[in-house]
């Protein structure tokens, strides 16, 4: 148990100990002052150099699977070297092109890169060429990459996946592939300080993040080294990493200010990083399963994020789940009691905390923070504050006058010390950084002005109060509503546009654009004006538009903004007016109609204040108006009433008609790709050997954790010395798809003739836990004799295959499995499950009797040979504590 646990009477002794009477004095008057920490000023990958010791070069520094490459294991030492290697080119092709500074005295260099293995190393080779850099994101429309270009003025942008990079032509531009093929040349070894583009002193800019403006016009931070180190030594301080941590997690995107943590905090204290891809953090099922797999211990999130969480884990009813995430840490959207109250309902008090942290880009993230720790404390507080200062930093709450409000009253929040930016690119808004008239010590002479409303509670507990001007926070993105308003009125025929947000962090969230058309409007649709939309605005500010004929104002003259959200909630939705929503049953056969109906109308419910357009069998959930919150939402309703889809089949589904074939037991898979099965034969020994060893060596869950001790080729001997008898036995076959191309491999034994394998490998450690959950049972509770039990051994798919492709694939296998079993006069089927997939198609497809439900962390190998040695040499403890099936398939009568 880490050592986070403050009640609110410690936390203000924590707080107040540091203060002399004059700060104790100045609790009366709203200012309250971090502890007092020193700083030592470096360059964060001055640090991460300092730490590559002998014993941590062959430590796992980057971990990273996706559909098409599989999983990548990155060593510190080979992230260093590749990262140098990249720094050295960088340079060179900088120097080549004689490139300068932009008008701040800034080298950016801008990144236009998926999440991934390659773009950690891009990021530590930039720093490691004296440049800080910009992120942007790939799926940003053209208007706002072209304007950060503009304006930030990179010396270059490294990209790797983008389809038109004319967009780009503002710049230096180059793919990732390409330089890193250029790279090879370069020394592997630490760049040399003197040929750097600016001093590694820790002085210099490290990145440079665009937010919304309030401008109506984004506008780039640019944060030194020094305010990263300030947040994560604070960090470090209060929230150390356990011995047990082994892994983070980076999955926020590189455009927020949290992955600046997430990245750098593990990479300093020797952890490895498991990089998460975008399409799983869409997916809570997927989430939550990598963050089982790899036992992370903490984790950042938006409390929208967490609210989709906790239904999934309700919805699975599993116990124990996520029971290694100890600490969870929701910004960047208010987090409310109700959410916090029931994050309690699931996770245990005094071993799990929900943290609140409070901040912006501009003040790197994070400068108060509030430890949630029971439902009681709750209990406590109409809103959930956001606490305290973190180290060297001071929070001041002033009037209209910039002087201090008394304790209790509301004000502006503005922060001081050494989490406060550079200033934004350009210079721009300079009225945001002004002089600390309040500060007796230089470190505190700046004033940064948040915007924010806020109080001062006793004992120096801040409050959130709201905003003062027209900014949002949208899945933890800020955004300025007044930037929306600007682009919807460039639209050709809007007259008048008003953007306001309806209920923000809640299921029903949703944006919304207020218009007026001219007579003349060429566009006179309201999803006519949302697609111009899409390619002026990033995909999280898109608004609902809705066409009015007048405005409604105040008797002040003043927009009734009130009167458009009850015009808005009453069209639609509210607990006195029916849902207005036309369903389309088109095309819908007799005996799918009544599942039909309970999917739309569940869709409606679920996002019906959202829906303008007719739900049918083409819809896509998204385009009516969902989201990830409100998918998992709709599938914990579907399962309520008893229809079994999966969360992620649900997400991935391209229409309604697909979730409703996914609804259908009867589905089969052929529908989706045209499969038909072959008898193993000899020739088909290469490539056997090429799926099993890619299915199992690079993505099985147990096989991850003895890595670096068993190799790619351990597989593959396995094979080679059961070939021929796995052949002759005729139980085992191969998947083909429609171009006669093998994807899939299925190898089986009767459970009573099973060949003899000598394992010299490591692999010896998986087939004897193997064995040790299946030896009882197969002994104990099977019919003896031949040609009573089918053993289903192996399944593996070919690695190209997109996600949607293998569970298909898979399914198509596991009904062959049965059709086999049933040809050949089985009593049954035995089969061992570690992996999920495998595991929800054998209990919600094909009912198998579950006989033996393992949790892996039970097992622990001793090595026999070394009996004298009481530790064992390898232990499962360090696996996923996901349970393992065993499952038996009774023949039909």
């Amino acid at each position: 148990m880490l050592g986070i646990s403050y009640t609110n009477r410690r936390l203000r002794e924590h707080e107040s100990r540091g203060t002399d009477k004059l700060e104790k004095r100045a609790l009366k008057l709203s200012i309250v002052k971090g502890i007092n920490r020193e700083l030592k000023l470096r360059s964060i990958h001055k640090i991460f150099e300092e730490n590559l010791n002998t014993n941590i070069k062959t430590q796992t520094a980057l971990i990273y699977s996706d559909s098409v490459d599989g999983e990548r294991i990155t060593t510190y030492d080979n992230l260093n070297k590749n990262a140098n290697r990249l720094a050295g080119r960088i340079l060179q092709t900088i120097n080549h092109l004689n490139c300068r500074p932009n008008q701040d005295g800034d080298f950016i260099i801008a990144v236009c890169m998926t999440p991934s293995d390659d773009l950690v190393t891009t990021l530590l080779a930039i720093w490691k060429a004296g440049a800080c850099y910009l992120p942007i994101d790939p799926t940003f429309p053209h208007n706002r990459i072209e304007h950060i270009i503009g304006e930030a003025r990179p010396v270059l942008l490294i990209y790797d996946r983008y389809d038109d990079c004319t967009v780009f032509s503002g710049t230096n531009f180059v793919s990732f592939k390409e330089l890193s093929i250029q790279s090879s040349s370069c020394s592997e070894e630490n760049i040399n300080d003197k040929n750097t583009l600016t001093k590694q002193d820790g002085k210099g800019n490290a990145i440079v993040l665009y937010t919304s403006g309030s401008t109506g016009v984004p506008k780039g931070v640019r944060l030194p080294h020094s305010i990263i180190l300030n947040r994560l030594q604070w960090q470090w301080k209060r929230f150390p990493y356990s011995q047990s941590e082994k892994i983070g997690i980076f999955k926020t995107a590189l455009t927020f200010v949290d992955s600046i943590s997430e990245i750098w905090g593990p990479l300093l204290n020797e952890m490895a990083i498991l990089v998460i891809p975008k399409e799983v953090t869409k997916d809570p099922e997927r989430l939550v399963e990598a963050l089982e797999r790899f036992k992370i211990e903490r984790l950042v999130l938006v409390p929208t994020l967490l609210r989709a969480i906790l239904m999934y884990l309700d919805l699975k009813n599993q116990p124990n789940l996520l029971f290694n995430l100890k600490i969870w840490v929701c910004s960047g959207e208010i987090l409310s009691t109700v959410l916090a109250e029931s994050f309690f309902d699931y996770f245990q008090e005094g071993t799990h905390v929900l943290c609140n942290f409070y901040g912006s880009t501009e003040i790197m993230g994070d400068v108060t923070y509030f430890v949630c720790e029971s439902k009681a404390q709750m209990k406590c507080f109409d809103k959930v504050p956001i606490g305290f200062p973190v180290d060297n930093t001071v929070i001041y709450i002033l009037n209209d006058d910039l002087v201090p409000v008394k304790a209790g009253d509301t004000g502006e929040m503005f922060v001081s010390g050494s989490n406060l930016a550079n200033g934004y690119v350009n210079g721009r808004d300079a009225h945001r950084f002004i002089i600390n008239a309040l500060a007796t010590d230089p470190k505190y002479d700046r004033l940064y002005r948040t915007g924010d409303f806020a109080s001062m509670q006793k004992g120096g507990c801040i409050i959130y109060e709201g905003r003062t001007d027209s900014q949002i926070k949208i899945r933890g993105y800020r955004v300025d509503l007044s930037e929306i308003e600007k682009n919807v009125l460039s639209i050709d025929g809007v007259e008048k546009a008003i953007v306001l947000c309806y209920h923000a962090g809640e299921i029903d969230q949703a944006l919304l654009s207020f218009v007026t058309l001219s007579q003349s409007a060429p566009l006179k649709q309201e999803s006519q004006l949302e697609n111009v939309l899409k390619t002026k605005l990033a995909d999280y500010m898109i608004p609902q538009v809705i066409i009015i004929d007048t405005v409604p104002l105040l008797v002040n003259g003043k927009i009734d903004r009130q009167t458009l959200l009850k015009m808005y909630e009453n069209t639609n939705n509210n607990d006195d007016a029916e849902i207005v929503i036309d369903y389309d049953f088109t095309g819908i056969p007799e005996y799918k109609m009544s599942m039909a109906q309970d999917l739309f109308h569940t869709v409606g419910e679920v996002i019906g204040r959202s829906t303008r357009t007719t739900i049918s069998m083409k819809s896509n959930f998204y385009e009516l108006g969902g989201n990830s919150l409100n998918s998992v939402f709709t599938v914990s309703q579907l399962r309520r009433k008893g229809y079994k889809i999966g969360i992620t089949d649900f997400i991935k589904a391209k229409s309604l008609e697909d979730v409703l074939i996914r609804m259908n037991e009867e589905f089969v898979d052929e529908e989706f790709m045209k499969l038909s099965a072959a008898p193993l034969a000899l020739h088909h020994k290469n490539q056997t050997i090429e799926i099993i060893t890619s299915s199992f060596f690079e993505k099985a869950d147990l096989e991850q954790w003895l890595k670096p001790n068993i190799l790619f080729t351990d597989y593959g001997d396995i094979i080679e010395e059961l070939w021929e008898r796995i052949v002759e036995k005729d139980l085992s076959f191969v998947v083909k798809d429609e171009d006669n191309q093998i994807i899939g491999v299925a190898l089986n034994f009767d459970a009573r003739d099973e060949p003899e394998l000598t394992v010299t490998s490591k692999l010896i450690i998986v087939f004897e836990f193997l064995e040790h959950v299946e030896g009882p049972i197969r002994d104990n509770q099977l019919p003896p004799g031949i040609n009573k039990v089918l053993h289903s051994f192996m399944m593996g798919t070919s690695s190209h295959l997109t996600a949607q492709e293998n569970i298909a694939v898979m399914r198509f296998m596991e009904d062959e499995v049965l059709k086999l079993a049933t040809r050949k006069q089985f009593a049954g089927i035995l089969t061992t499950n570690t992996n999920p997939l495998t595991q929800q198609l054998g209990s919600d497809i094909f009912n198998y009797q579950v006989m033996l439900d393992y949790q892996v962390n039970k097992y622990v190998y001793h090595d026999d040979k070394n009996k004298k040695n009481p530790n064992p040499i390898c232990s499962f403890h360090t696996a996923q504590i996901r349970s393992i099936q065993v499952r038996r398939m009774e023949k039909n009568k």
